[in-house]
């Protein structure tokens, strides 16, 4: 049971963050203060989907899931809860890359805003 609590926890986490990264620069038009640790966010989502590399969040929660006596799974998080839902063909390193663009795409366009907002 503790397991299963812990893996959810992880998961939990793990999104928070991905929506964190997609979204965070809003956060930051609100509260300047995050603006640093949200760039370093960026820099970290955008690195995985760019590198193709698994966040070692994503092990940790199946790990956690295995000593639960739960079945584990192979893959990202991204495809294995995200992808698999939109795009149930499974995630190309095309997809891949561009999931990357809008992260990077989506927070271009808020720090934009916030920079033009800063000047006026």
């Amino acid at each position: 049971m503790m397991y299963r609590l812990a893996a959810d926890g992880v998961l939990a986490g793990h999104l928070a963050f991905v929506l964190f990264v997609l979204f965070g620069a809003l956060l930051a038009i609100r509260w300047p203060s995050i603006l640093w640790a949200h760039l370093a966010a960026v820099a970290w989502g955008a690195l995985v989907e760019f590198t193709g590399m698994i966040c070692p969040l994503t092990p940790l929660e199946v790990k956690l899931r295995q000593l639960g006596g739960a079945a584990g799974y192979r893959g990202d998080f991204i495809s294995h809860y995200i992808t698999a839902t939109l795009y149930p063909a499974g995630l190309t390193r095309t997809l891949q890359i561009w999931l990357g663009l809008a992260v990077l795409a989506v927070n271009a366009v808020a720090y934009g805003y916030l920079l033009a907002r800063r000047q006026r």
